[in-house]
């Protein structure tokens, strides 16, 4: 009988500390949530960047008062530390607006685009030329230079409804983006046109970033709105036996690479400050719009997280570092100096979690690197569930914290509700207004609940 009664006591000795443990988490997990939704700040920081700077391009004068602007919020939080990392960025500017039409003959029809982010200009006349539709990669050789030399290639990816995660259907619809003139100039092709990378048809064409090979000839990319793509679509299925022609215009140029900042901020850790947990959003956006969602949403919301945790008089056991990454949309220049001083450096980054997916309602985290540490932070999903955060099973983390693939065992993505991103995605509506203030806070409270669980019990 002694025996059973010192089993049971040692039993309750075991389970109590857990059990206590885990009530206390979820103490503090609500007062977290309490404080960004009553009390929040991202939401005005927000209004701020998107409203009296706007878009912010890497290299131009708003990009520069957006770095002054982040060392402003940072330092009002009253952090241990905020300060600076230098990097070398791309300077490409759009110039005027630009113009296209749909020719057909002696009549044109104007369309609306926007030129691609890197790409070169038209000659200053414009280019017009006759238009080949492409609808994917397989076309491009069977087609061959007999085909294509002397012509505009009109890259007609379009998008897959049928995917639940928009992401998903990003990643097929944008790959024209990216590498359309690179593989349409060997054959002769003289520019590119590439329907937007949209989940709706409209008449926003939405912009982002292209790249050239050297050793390719480089031709103008524009994208095209969804609505103007059906229409040049249908009108080179029509045989009238007239050639159906493109022509644009676009001013845009690429100046030399130019000074800029990472702005970081950090809350030194209690017990183990040498264990650095990243939290950050990119601070540069398209020129287009305000870069409410992308990404100044993931700034204020990474920004918040600190604010959280001083507003409430937390100490973290682990030290929490928000980094402003600049750069992210047309080089990644901030997320590489980033990740290339921490090697220098030789800092122990235990965890880095990016928000760069929009302002939405959470609804979880995806994740690369370690497996058993996954599944560790996996294993809190339970304190989540009153919060409806039930999403802890997907792949990927973010484009600028990837570059500490090697040297940081968890990376970890923000995942907010997908399904009206690519409406706006770099796009000129994407703006302050489309953010909703609640949404926004969530998503703060949330990474600051995860933060402070691996800030308490390291990985």
């Amino acid at each position: 009988m002694k025996q059973k009664l010192l089993l049971t006591a040692a039993f309750i000795f075991l389970f109590i500390p857990q059990t206590f443990s885990q009530n206390n988490d979820s103490l503090i997990i609500r007062k977290l949530y309490n404080e960004a939704l009553a009390n929040g700040k991202a939401y005005g920081w927000l209004d701020y960047l998107s409203n009296n700077i706007g878009g912010r391009l890497s290299g131009s004068l708003q990009a520069a008062q957006a770095v002054k602007w982040g060392e402003m919020i940072l330092g009002s939080i009253k952090t241990d530390r905020v300060f600076k990392q230098q990097c070398m960025v791309p300077h490409w500017v759009r110039g005027a607006k630009e113009k296209a039409y749909i020719v057909k003959g002696d009549s044109k029809t104007e369309v609306p685009v926007c030129a691609l982010g890197n790409s070169i200009a038209t000659p200053k006349g414009g280019l017009t030329a006759e238009v080949v539709e492409v609808r994917s990669w397989d076309e491009l050789p069977k087609l061959g230079s007999a085909a294509l030399k002397g012509k505009i290639v009109f890259y007609n990816f379009e998008w897959d409804q049928t995917k639940i995660n928009t992401f998903d259907a990003y990643g097929q619809a944008v790959e024209p983006r990216w590498a359309g003139a690179q593989r349409a100039a060997p054959y002769g092709a003289v520019g590119v046109v590439v329907r937007s990378a949209a989940s709706v048809h409209d008449n926003n064409p939405h912009t982002g970033s292209m790249g050239y090979i050297d050793s390719i000839p480089k031709i103008p990319a524009c994208a095209i709105s969804t609505n103007a793509a059906d229409q040049l679509s249908r009108d080179l299925k029509f045989k009238s036996g007239v050639p159906v022609k493109f022509s644009f215009t676009q001013n845009c140029e690429m100046l030399p690479d130019t000074v800029s900042f990472n702005v970081l901020a950090e809350i030194k850790g209690s017990e183990h400050p040498e264990e650095i947990i990243t939290v950050g959003g990119h601070l540069d956006s398209w020129d287009t719009g305000h870069g409410a969602h992308d990404d100044g949403a993931g700034v204020v919301q990474s920004a918040e997280v600190l604010n959280l945790f001083k507003a409430l008089g937390l100490q973290p056991k682990r030290t929490i570092r928000c980094v402003f990454f600049m750069n992210e949309e047309n080089g990644g220049r901030g997320g590489k100096e980033y990740a290339e001083q921490a090697k220098k450096l030789n800092e122990k980054l235990i965890a880095a979690i990016e928000t760069d997916a929009g302002g939405f309602v959470p609804r979880g985290f995806s994740f690369d690197g370690d497996s058993v540490k996954i599944n560790k932070i996996r294993s809190w999903q339970k304190l989540f569930k009153p919060y409806n955060i039930y999403s802890w099973d997907g792949s990927g983390s973010g484009s600028d914290i990837g570059h500490l693939a090697d040297q940081c065992p968890v990376l970890i993505g923000l995942s907010p509700d997908s399904q009206r991103y690519f409406e706006i995605h770099h796009t000129t509506a994407d703006t302050f207004d489309k953010v909703n203030q609640r949404e926004l806070e969530l998503g703060a409270a949330t990474m600051a609940a995860l933060v402070y669980l691996i800030s308490e019990y390291g990985l």
